[in-house]
């Protein structure tokens, strides 16, 4: 594929939020802006905060410098939106990944780009390229590899990974890896594997896969998707939700007095 040879401005509207920034676009500004990067020199990166990852880059360094030099900052989190409004720049919708990797295959089918899907367990991911390839027969998935576990610091194991990216000539990484460890694994490695645009979907495979179902509509837009989620698997989420995530009220607290 052909791509600019400068460095081309892409006007995001990037917006300060809590710790960190967004880009405040609809899901539809967003496909387009993932095409622009796609033709443009570099490798370039998409983050998706939601409260989770809101949360944890107070206390990771790493993730927040990651976050925050993003190419593009989505915001997966009804509850992020929520919070955005009445300051001064509210955001003007949830991008969320659940639906907005649909978005990016539509891209990819109709521009021909090549896709390969990256992380999760081997069962779910297999199965989530299966439904993928259902819905877009015609769709350049060029592989889909699910790494062992800690490949990401045997550097046999990394080394291959990257390899196995790079000689694929895919246009497009779908990374489900779970936040940080995607989005460290995107900043450290994509001048080595050398794909156009990363992605960070974390766990939307399993969705895509049809082992988790989606909240209905009405609790999406209330921003509860969350509970929804944790009635599904109430032990492994309850600390996640209940304890870890509720500290995003006390940071919207904080940045707000701060100004």
């Amino acid at each position: 594929m052909k791509r600019l040879e400068d460095v081309v401005v892409i006007n995001t509207n990037r917006i300060p939020f809590l710790n960190t920034y967004v880009d405040n676009l609809t899901a539809v500004e967003a496909k387009e802006c993932v095409d622009q990067l796609i033709g443009t020199k570099g490798y370039h990166y998409v983050v998706t905060p939601n409260s989770d990852i809101v949360v944890k880059m107070q206390d990771d360094p790493e993730l927040k410098e990651i976050c925050d030099n993003a190419d593009l900052i989505l915001t997966d989190g009804q509850i992020v939106v929520k919070l955005s409004r009445g300051t001064k720049h509210p955001i003007k919708e949830r991008v969320c990944m659940t639906d907005f990797v649909w978005d990016v295959c539509d891209l990819a089918n109709e521009k021909g780009y090549k896709i390969f899907l990256f992380g999760g367990k081997e069962d779910v991911l297999s199965k989530a390229t299966e439904n993928i390839k259902k819905r877009y027969p015609t769709l350049r998935i060029v592989d889909s590899y699910s790494p062992p576990f800690g490949f990401e610091i045997n550097n046999k194991q990394l080394e291959e990974a990257n390899t196995r990216i790079k000689e694929s000539g895919a246009d497009i990484l779908i990374v489900f890896l779970g936040c940080p460890k995607q989005e460290k694994f995107i900043s450290r490695n994509k001048e080595k594997y050398q794909v156009p645009i990363s992605i960070t979907m974390g766990g939307c495979v399993d969705f895509i896969a049809g082992g988790v179902s989606r909240a209905p509509l009405w609790m999406q837009n209330a921003g509860l998707e969350w509970f929804y989620r944790f009635l599904q698997e109430p032990r492994r989420m309850f600390k996640r939700y209940f304890i870890d995530d509720m500290r995003i009220f006390g940071l919207a607290i904080k940045y707000r007095n701060n100004k």
